[in-house]
């Protein structure tokens, strides 16, 4: 992915680029296999340095971790202040305020900088992120704006905020792109299980989906993996695949955020935790025999079916982008960064894994009300809503009733359900609360804060907030 970046930014008129690898033999496989892009090569960081014009910059593509660190602690004894060192791999965002504020006492500028899509994006356009300082940005925009995809005229990349702000937002359109992923394996094997379609069938579904407002890279791929044929068995390569999914980390850092935040992110986290449960055989393997529904599932009318699935999909798909967004939100208040949720949205529509059509109806969520607090209560959502919400439902209710897990399609929907309840059963959460740890209440009746004399004769006292 770094060479590709390093190739992608001497393809653009007026960039010259220097390379340094700690691993002189793979910079110099680099020079070899690329001579077009005229590449200056660096083979220790002093030379590094003194190649680049003033101020420099360096961008950073190493594994996350004490890797980072190493290289950083490095660029500080040969860089100067006004310098600019820009870490463009998925680091913790926490990580990189730290770095941000040890690397700004020197006078240098540290940027955290997500970039999303892959190998490819890396090279043929990317979807940037970057933090960092004012200052910085000066010097980057024009820099990363020359590499950055380009959706609908406009460069995938804006200046996302200050210290960690880039990195935060990477992070959380890494767990959407969880969320997705799941819910789109939800949907195939609902197809393949109720109506017996062929991978190769069901591609076509989804090449039709992605022809509507399902439209997405995602959507696209999956039509692609379906569709391919294992040369050494003849069979699908889907059907040969071991069925237990990697993950690495970001997805994880997104749940365990959200928590910390307060945010309910619960359609990322199902995804997440159903990767962890596809990653253990030996417990799966024990529990194969569990009792199950009797009747396997059954399908009426299979046209019906299917839109019944790629509704539940779109509306679940609303979800996770909502929660994503509120979990954005709530971090921006938590740091101090002013986000633009509308901009974020635009940089997403091309580059990323993530790059789905109904994106611009959420910048467009943004744009006609900046401080919208829930993305499913923006119009446009509310209608998708409204024309899904019996499909979804079917569906959710058919997949418990013949025992196939949908846990992302079940969560969204609960998620749903709770967002808009009149009430929730927390009452009776924080009377328990209150009886076993005086966790105190409060009343829908009158202010202030009370707490049951429960071992005692059971009146009510005012009391302090513990919540």
């Amino acid at each position: 992915m770094g060479s590709n970046l390093a190739r992608n930014l001497a393809s653009r008129e007026g960039n010259t680029v220097a390379v340094y690898n700690r691993s002189r033999a793979k910079t110099d496989e680099l020079l070899a296999a690329h001579p077009e892009a005229g590449f200056v090569p660096s083979f220790t960081y002093e030379e590094f340095a003194a190649s680049l014009s003033v101020p420099r910059t360096a961008v950073i593509m190493v594994k996350a971790g004490a890797g980072t660190d190493a290289v950083i602690d490095e660029l500080l004894t040969v860089f100067e202040p006004g310098d600019i060192i820009v870490d463009g791999g998925n680091a913790l965002f926490t990580d990189t305020i730290r770095r941000e504020k040890a690397v700004r006492s020197t006078g240098i500028n540290f940027v955290g900088m997500g970039v999303s899509g892959g190998e490819e994006g890396a090279l043929l356009g990317p979807s940037l992120m970057p933090g960092g300082s004012d200052e910085a940005w000066v010097t980057l925009g024009p820099i990363l704006t020359s590499i950055a995809a380009v959706a609908e005229g406009e460069p995938c990349v804006t200046h996302v905020g200050h210290d960690g702000a880039g990195h935060f937002v990477k992070m959380v359109h890494n767990g959407i792109e969880y969320a997705d992923m799941q819910l789109i394996a939800e949907a195939y094997d609902l197809i393949r299980r109720g109506t017996g379609k062929t991978p190769a069938e069901i591609a076509d579904v989804f090449a039709q989906w992605n022809d509507g407002e399902l439209d997405s890279y995602l959507i696209e791929i999956t039509a692609e993996v379906l569709r391919q044929q294992d040369a050494a068995t003849g069979t699908p390569l889907v059907d040969v695949i071991v069925d237990q999914a990697g993950a690495k980390g970001t997805g994880g850092w997104t749940v365990q955020t959200a928590i910390d935040l307060g945010v309910p992110v619960s359609g990322i986290a199902e995804a997440v935790f159903a990767r962890s449960l596809s990653s253990h055989p030996e417990q799966r393997a024990v529990a194969s025999d569990l009792p199950g529904p009797a009747d396997e599932l059954q399908v009426d009318g299979v046209d019906a079916f299917i839109e019944d699935v790629r509704l539940a999909l779109f509306a679940s798909k609303i979800v996770a982008y909502s929660q994503g967004f509120d979990e954005i939100r709530a971090g921006a208040a938590q740091y101090g960064w002013s986000i633009d949720l509308g901009a974020v949205a635009k940089i997403w529509r091309g580059g990323c894994i993530i790059r789905a059509q109904f994106l611009n109806r959420i910048s467009d969520a943004y744009a006609e009300q900046p401080d919208l607090q829930v993305l499913l209560t923006a119009p446009y959502f509310v209608s998708a809503l409204e024309r899904a919400q019996d499909a979804w439902r079917r569906i959710v209710a058919t997949a418990a009733a013949a025992g196939i897990p949908s846990p992302a399609f079940s969560s969204s929907l609960a998620y749903y359900d709770g967002l808009r309840a009149d009430r929730l059963p927390a009452a009776l959460i924080q009377g328990q609360r209150d009886f076993f740890g005086a966790h105190t209440y409060r009343r829908i009746d009158r202010e202030g804060t009370f707490h049951t004399l429960w071992s005692g004769d059971r009146s009510e006292v005012a009391a302090e907030d513990t919540h």
